[in-house]
């Protein structure tokens, strides 16, 4: 598979097809240990569609793969700016398009691997900017929700744009605000505003597979996962970035791990309830993520078993990509065909003329 991919579709490459295999999931799924075998059978590299490993410094939290574990892969779009930097999915689709700009430039197949769905619906289909702050109105919204408590401006998307709210956690205040500003602005949903716009772009010829398991051996996986950060060392990584001044309202300090943790060490609760905190809240997570790729156009799914060995699942995704990549070969060689028959066509009608 190595040699076909890199040898005999690298003219995909440098035809202007621009391929691209996409690898998407819930947390602790299993991505990034099968992304490695993948890109070195595509011979590539992995680019990163992860909102929070693009924080420099922030490693165990947000499950950052260390050197030793990505086995000579080179991995992209990570450690990108500092945690209390501004970051954005604009932001996140401009480094993305010149990684995969590079990568196609040397003839290679990029895979883009993750969990943040809007980084990959921004990168496959464009992205809608949508309407200007609108300043005022956000500082009401955050006057209203400190007078009314943290649930509210939650209940009130509820209430305007239920499917918005659905795909969001009823804190992650940022979003909330934006969702309801577009509403007060346009009269109408977001998530009706996403629709119209359909983010219709579609720059790529992409391959996008999901993998998912069973619930409850994803679940026991992602409970796995928090004991390991810990033993890693998360409390100890979350008090230094304290430490160095990065406050528990950066957007970056809100993340799954940190923001338990830091409410831990500020007093809000004990060490057991910040780590029953964080498995539940990493479980609703994934559950929001599957939520969201469901409802993606085009995904390949595929279910990993619970006692099947990496290599077989591997060779599985490896077969997909196989067959898209022979599809695209295919369509691609019988345009070249068709454009030469037009070609040879309006030759002879210039000379008969």
């Amino acid at each position: 598979m190595t040699e076909a991919v890199v040898t005999r579709y690298a003219s995909l490459v440098t035809s202007g097809v621009k391929p691209l295999i996409v690898l998407v999931g819930p947390t602790a799924v299993g991505k990034s240990r099968l992304a490695i075998p993948l890109a070195r059978a595509l011979g590539t590299e992995i680019l990163t569609a992860d909102s929070r490993q693009v924080y420099r410094g922030m490693d165990i939290g947000t499950d950052k793969p260390g050197l030793a574990e990505r086995q000579g892969i080179p991995h992209r779009l990570i450690d990108l700016v500092e945690p209390d930097q501004p970051f954005n999915v604009g932001l996140y689709r401009r480094y993305a398009l010149a990684e995969i700009d590079r990568l196609h430039r040397d003839g290679r197949v990029p895979l883009v691997v993750g969990g943040t769905g809007l980084y990959v619906r921004a990168l496959l289909r464009g992205l809608w900017s949508g309407p200007s702050a609108d300043w005022s109105y956000r500082a009401r919204l955050e006057e209203e929700a400190a007078h009314r408590g943290p649930d509210y401006l939650h209940r009130e998307l509820v209430r305007v744009d239920p499917e918005s709210a659905g795909r969001l956690h009823p804190r992650d205040k940022t979003k909330i605000i934006r969702a309801l500003e577009v509403y007060h602005l346009l009269g109408r949903p977001l998530s009706e505003a996403h629709r119209r716009h359909a983010f219709s772009e579609m720059t790529f010829s992409a391959c996008v597979i999901g993998l998912t398991r069973e619930r409850s051996e994803l679940y026991r996986r992602i409970e796995a996962r928090v004991e390991e950060e810990l033993a890693k060392g998360l409390v100890d990584e979350t008090r230094h970035l304290l430490g160095k001044g990065y406050g528990r309202a950066l957007g970056s300090m809100k993340g799954l791990g940190y923001r338990q943790i830091a409410g831990c060490l500020a007093g809000d609760h004990d060490y057991d309830e910040a780590v029953r905190r964080l498995k539940r809240d990493t479980r609703r997570y994934a559950k929001r993520q599957l939520t969201w790729f469901r409802q993606e156009p085009g995904i390949i799914w595929l279910t990993i078993e619970e006692d099947e060995s990496s290599e077989k699942m591997v060779a599985r995704i490896i077969d997909q990509v196989q067959r898209f990549l022979s599809q695209l070969d295919t369509h691609s060689e019988a345009d070249t065909l068709t454009r030469n028959r037009m070609k040879a066509k309006g030759q002879e009608l210039s000379a008969e003329s």
